[in-house]
């Protein structure tokens, strides 16, 4: 009886262990959203439309990001080399680059299904238990500049697995990982650099984005133009 009651109580412990972490990634979560702008601002956007300018492969490249949420991911890129653009859909995605081929390439179903919180402006740490994601806290951790975080690792309901680092005293995103297909068939693990936070319409937006160990496709992008819930072209759902 005696041993049965401790195992019990051993139980019961690590429920409770559960539970509370548990409720301190969730106090988290809501404390992001909260320095964003709130859970409401964040829910109701329809759409984002960005411009920016940045680098890739060591040249100038002018970007604009276009979002409708839960349906739309348009990313273009004009260099003086070429232009180019990748588009992520629900259910199909495609991408060109006019360097190597100005005829849109369909992306295959595993890159597609990969890409769809992307579709999710607000985030998929924003609700994420109401959408079907899970989230653990690992714990805290200093990123490469010294910025003290609270690690998360997100589960999509998908199964993806991302990791996110929340500022321990702003609450605001500094940097998020997945992994990645790399040439040859070998997975990397993408980081994604998120800094120079600025409001719009009462919503912080971080308009630095870096990404690293992405091969070609990295770079720094510095937005200059954020506007919110713009009507979306249906052009824009289909390769040209």
């Amino acid at each position: 009886m005696k041993n049965l009651l401790i195992f019990g109580l051993m139980i019961v412990a690590m429920v409770l262990v559960q539970f509370a972490q548990a409720q301190t990634v969730d106090e988290i979560a809501d404390k992001y959203a909260e320095a964003r702008g709130g859970k409401d601002k964040l829910t109701a956007i329809k759409s984002i439309y960005m411009e920016g300018a940045g680098q890739m492969m060591g040249n100038e490249i002018a970007v604009k990001v276009i979002k409708e949420q839960g349906k739309l991911v348009r990313n273009e890129f004009e260099t003086g080399a070429g232009n180019g653009y990748r588009i992520v859909t629900e259910k199909e995605g495609w991408s060109m680059f006019s360097m190597r081929s100005t005829t849109p390439s369909p992306m295959t179903p595993e890159a597609v299904a990969a890409q769809q919180t992307e579709l999710d402006i607000a985030g998929p740490l924003v609700n994420y238990t109401a959408k079907g994601h899970k989230a653990e806290l690992v714990g805290k951790e200093n990123t490469e500049a010294g910025i003290e975080c609270f690690k998360i690792k997100l589960t999509s309901n998908t199964g993806r697995e991302l990791n996110y680092w929340i500022d321990a005293k702003t609450y605001l995103l500094v940097q998020s990982s997945q992994k990645m297909s790399g040439r040859n068939g070998t997975e990397v693990e993408a980081l994604t650099l998120y800094s120079d936070y600025k409001a719009v319409d009462g919503i912080l937006f971080p308009h630095t984005v870096e990404s690293k160990g992405q091969g070609p496709g990295g770079g720094s992008t510095t937005f200059d133009k954020v506007e919110l819930n713009k009507p979306v072209d249906p052009k824009m759902y289909k390769p040209e």
